[in-house]
């Protein structure tokens, strides 16, 4: 993992940020994604609100029991100072095969030491046809030749 960019960002840091991010969710590891989290970061997700690394690591646990074969693309959106805005999409399935896309913006507030103490997003999940996937490379970190989310229309 390369060194943590601490703020105040710059596009290359925050852009950084967000793509070490991405490939630690990628990674699937709740303990390891985690780590990117302050010991008392704030999530708010749907209609969840909690607070801690050990809330943290419980609900993606949960997540990906559920979402199978997850695979997340990141964009950096805007920053400043220690704020930064990401936009993204994730495609995975269920335990019957369904496919399914979420998409969303986040929001990620960042203390002194580079982790995220505050953590908000807004995501929509929709049905897809597997025929309509567009995340096909193997479980892991994404390629850094596969596209970026701007060349796809979403």
């Amino acid at each position: 993992m390369l060194p943590r960019a601490l703020p105040p960002f710059t596009w290359e840091t925050a852009a950084a940020r967000v793509r070490s991010m991405e490939d630690s969710w990628n990674d699937r590891n709740p303990a390891r994604v985690a780590l990117g989290y302050s010991i008392d970061s704030i999530w708010r997700i749907r209609l969840e609100c909690f607070s801690g690394r050990g809330a943290i690591e419980a609900f993606l646990a949960r997540k990906w029991v559920r979402e199978l074969d997850y695979r997340l693309v990141n964009e950096l959106w805007a920053f400043t100072g220690n704020r930064i805005a990401v936009r993204f999409a994730c495609e995975y399935h269920d335990n019957h095969g369904r496919w399914f896309r979420g998409s969303g913006n986040e929001s990620w507030e960042f203390d002194q030491d580079g982790l995220i103490r505050l953590w908000i997003a807004c995501i929509d999940d929709h049905p897809i046809g597997e025929a309509d996937r567009m995340f096909f490379w193997p479980l892991g970190r994404r390629p850094d030749d596969h596209p970026e989310l701007s060349d796809f229309d979403l």
